[in-house]
């Protein structure tokens, strides 16, 4: 690794080798640090602009910060700007760029949570907002548009705002092209609820929310809530949505550009969405991502799904896939290529289906090459068979063990005609890190990476 200094920011590049890992390399395959060990970054998204390829945005927890590439990721700048000033927190981010180019940060500010994991009883003040750049992630407009904010803390009957998600609709031929949409978790004293709102002019303003989940979740963070909100759109503008439900999948769409939704359900049984022990990780969750295959014509092709659960007793990562726009879905496909029952855990993937050439990518941490189950890498897996089957790519060679070290709760993927680029936490030992406080141990540092590969010379 070596240390490059860029105009607002110091990185660190990784030369991979791969020699260590048994999977082959994937092609072009680099890997960036957006973020120093201090930050402790995490819960990244990434987004390349669909105008101008070249152009990247990489977001991560740590108050909003965001940097921003102009050469397909290889350097990184950091951006000004984006994390607000009145807020103690702005974290859960997410980002995206509109059929115009602009970008999108979409984050949850608050100053207080509630009582441990119930996050709704004495919460503070907290909103879920949205800022734009018209330059592609070099500068952001100052005022954050609210899509949905308790102000004062004080409101009657006020709620907590969770995990938000924000996507476009870039659809050529969709009859909302341009549309912007977000939708989150609501936590409230008795239950947890999907909300959902669209913006129709470029992010100026936003829709009264509306409620997509049919069923209710539990009022805690945890397994029986409603939990991990991700959307996406067809080629024809419907919405495709999915979110954790229990131990399933939960399912909705809408044909009308966000404005009503069909009743959602529970479309496929999975394992609980939080899990359990992952040696060296402090929180762990499987909830699903939903992407599409724009080809197939106006009504567009194939729908996957992926997560992962432990219905192996190691953590494994799943995809499926429905060809009658969600009715029904095909039966699960093991994503990892390790062996059955090998005991060693893949975990927190993200998938994206390349909208040019219609194949899937999932990313996933990856412990496959070690007995104990502890060293972790980051693995790319892509399917060009309409996900019946998927090859495994080593993206790292170095790998990481932390010490029940905080990831987030997400990693991020998105590609675009042949190229893949994610964005992922890595854990830095305790030795590399500062202490907190005069008496305290030293607290572990994370650093977000952020990977490519090109795979623009194979079928």
């Amino acid at each position: 690794m070596r240390l490059i200094s860029l105009p607002a920011l110091a990185v660190l590049t990784c030369n991979v080798a791969f020699g260590q890992s048994s999977l082959p390399r994937a092609p072009g395959a680099r890997a960036v640090a957006i973020s120093q060990p201090s930050e402790r970054g995490n819960e990244p998204s990434i987004a390349v602009n669909p105008k101008h390829p070249n152009q990247i945005v990489a977001v991560f927890q740590g108050n909003a910060k965001a940097a921003y590439s102009t050469d397909s990721a290889r350097t990184f700048t950091r951006a000004e700007g984006t994390a607000p000033d009145d807020w103690r927190v702005a974290g859960d981010v997410s980002t995206t760029f509109d059929d115009k180019g602009h970008a999108f940060l979409c984050y949850l500010a608050f100053d207080r949570l509630g009582t441990p994991y119930y996050w709704a009883h004495g919460a503070g003040r907290n909103g879920i907002f949205v800022r734009r750049s018209m330059d592609g992630g070099k500068t952001w407009e100052q005022n954050a548009v609210a899509v949905k904010a308790w102000p004062t803390g004080h409101e009657p009957n006020m709620q907590y705002e969770d995990m938000p998600r924000i996507f476009a609709d870039n659809a050529p031929k969709s009859p909302y092209a341009g549309n912007l949409y977000v939708g989150w978790i609501e936590w409230q004293l008795d239950k947890s609820i999907m909300l959902f709102a669209r913006s129709s002019d470029a992010g100026r303003t936003w829709s009264t929310p509306i409620r997509i989940s049919t069923h209710a979740g539990l009022p805690r963070d945890d397994n029986g809530s409603l939990v991990g909100f991700i959307g996406t759109v067809g080629p024809d503008g419907t919405i495709y949505v999915v979110w954790s439900d229990g131990g399933t999948i939960a399912f909705t769409s809408s044909r009308d550009g966000g404005r009503t939704f069909a009743p959602s359900r529970r479309i496929i049984e999975t394992g609980p969405p939080y899990f359990g022990d992952v040696a060296g990780v402090s929180r762990v969750m499987g909830f699903p991502q939903v992407g599409v295959d724009w080809r197939g014509g106006k009504r567009g092709g194939k729908v996957y799904i992926t997560w992962s659960d432990y219905r192996n007793g190691d953590i494994d990562v799943f995809a499926a896939s429905s060809l009658d726009h969600g009715k029904t879905w095909s039966k699960p496909v093991r994503v990892n290529s390790d062996s059955l029952h090998d005991g060693r855990d893949q975990f927190f993937q993200w998938m994206a289906v390349d909208p040019v050439t219609g194949a899937v990518y999932v990313q996933f941490y990856d412990r496959r090459d070690d007995p104990a189950n502890r060293a972790t890498r980051e693995t790319l897996a892509r399917s060009t068979d309409g996900g019946k089957t998927f090859t495994n790519y080593a993206w790292t060679d170095s790998s990481f063990t932390g010490r029940q070290a905080f990831l987030g709760d997400y990693t991020w993927l998105t590609a675009y005609d042949n190229r893949v680029y994610g964005i992922w936490a890595e854990s830095v030992p305790v030795s590399d890190t500062t202490h907190t406080a005069p008496g305290r141990p030293p607290r572990e540092g994370t650093v977000v990476y952020v990977g490519t590969a090109d795979f623009s010379g194979m079928h």
